[in-house]
């Protein structure tokens, strides 16, 4: 498939159940600029403005994401589902590889599906109706930068997908930080384990990018997690965020 032309209805649709049907697509050997990268995204819904990350030439949907912007704050080191601390957290995303290191720079992936439905029916019931706070500063220490938009949010930790009906975890270690009406430290027991099943190997899948890879993911039932294993090489990936609806 050449996703740098137009593509039609049904392909879209075919894509769209593609999506539903694996959580995760690869798409190899593509040449994509960012404005036909957003053009790609939005044949699935609106796309989301990142209020941290400028655009990319001149389109404000594409963010850079740099390996040396990666190393210290951004990007890597944990997992987590784009956008989570949103109002409306992300549909989905799509990332593409721009420049790659010569080693290293995988992308893990997780499936929140398998994860809650190999929870026990006990814990299912513990954690039926329950929400938790998402916050975007919570890995920042000094958090001026986020005073605009950093009131949190609080989701279900179960959410149901809008449209596979399916239920699955919504938690990350990135951005949820606490149980709704109870502290950090009270949460930390179910957080902490919680965080840890999702993560089991045998729910997850890597991606090892090639020049020209894109990658389209379903951020309402997966995690994913950005190695940063590529110390002293360059890394550039340009990505767009389509936004969603509000979990229940």
């Amino acid at each position: 498939m050449d996703l740098s032309e137009s593509l039609d209805v049904n392909v879209v649709q075919e894509i769209r159940q593609a999506l539903l049907n694996h959580l995760v697509l690869v798409f190899r050997d593509q040449s994509l600029y960012p404005a036909r990268l957003a053009e790609i995204g939005r044949y699935f819904g609106s796309l989301h403005i990142n209020p941290f990350v400028s655009g990319t030439d001149g389109v404000k949907e594409v963010i850079s994401i740099r390996s040396e912007e990666n190393h210290e704050k951004r990007f890597t080191g944990l997992w987590h589902s784009d956008i989570s601390w949103d109002a409306l957290p992300s549909l989905g995303s799509m990332l593409y590889a721009v420049t790659l290191p010569d080693w290293g720079g995988d992308t893990l992936f997780s499936n929140m599906n398998l994860a809650y439905d190999t929870l026990s029916p006990g814990y299912k019931q513990l954690l039926e109706g329950l929400k938790a706070e998402h916050r975007v500063d919570r890995f920042h220490h000094s958090r001026a930068e986020f005073s605009d938009v950093s009131d949190p949010v609080m989701h279900p930790i179960v959410r149901t997908h809008p449209e596979t009906n399916r239920k699955s975890l919504f938690v990350n270690e990135y951005f949820t930080s606490r149980l709704a009406d109870m502290s950090e430290q009270e949460s930390r027991p179910i957080l902490d384990y919680l965080f840890a099943h999702s993560i089991r190997p045998d729910f997850t899948c890597r991606i090892s990018w090639s020049l020209g890879t894109l990658v389209f993911w379903d951020n309402r039932c997966t995690q994913h997690y950005a190695t940063n294993d590529y110390v002293g090489q360059s890394r550039l990936m340009h990505r767009v965020t389509i936004t969603g609806d509000e979990p229940f």
